[in-house]
């Protein structure tokens, strides 16, 4: 299948298709006589398994050891559960630094008259 029925197949964009060809994350496909990308099923699950592994946060580094795990029949499942509590601890840290900087925001937002004057400890803020 051509590159735009395996972005519909997978529901990865051709664009992203071609940056996860771009750092090995998926193998160049091969190559029709007109030289259009031609994918299959096992292309197509890859993609699959890169979105699913995306959306749960997981960086280019992480995604390209799941896969690593993924292709090794003789893994432990140790090593795919110890990337997922990593992974999950990230995502505990950076939603912590998330809600600080929206209680910061909503304080300032709350010092700030919003009228027509110009002081805003909004802008002092930024500017300390």
């Amino acid at each position: 299948m051509k590159i735009g029925e395996a972005a519909e197949a997978s529901g990865v964009s051709q664009r992203m298709i071609r940056h996860y060809e771009a750092i090995g994350l998926i193998p160049p496909p091969v190559r029709r006589d007109s030289n259009y990308r031609d994918y299959g099923a096992a292309d197509v699950h890859r993609l699959r398994f890169i979105a699913n592994a995306r959306d749960l946060g997981f960086d280019t580094d992480e995604m390209r050891e799941l896969l690593t795990l993924w292709n090794d029949s003789q893994r432990a499942s140790a090593e795919v559960k110890k990337l997922a509590l990593a992974r999950a601890d990230a995502l505990h840290a950076k939603a912590r630094k998330l809600e600080a900087m929206r209680k910061t925001l909503v304080d300032l937002a709350g010092r700030c008259a919003g009228g027509d004057r110009p002081e805003c400890p909004i802008i002092d803020e930024l500017a300390g």
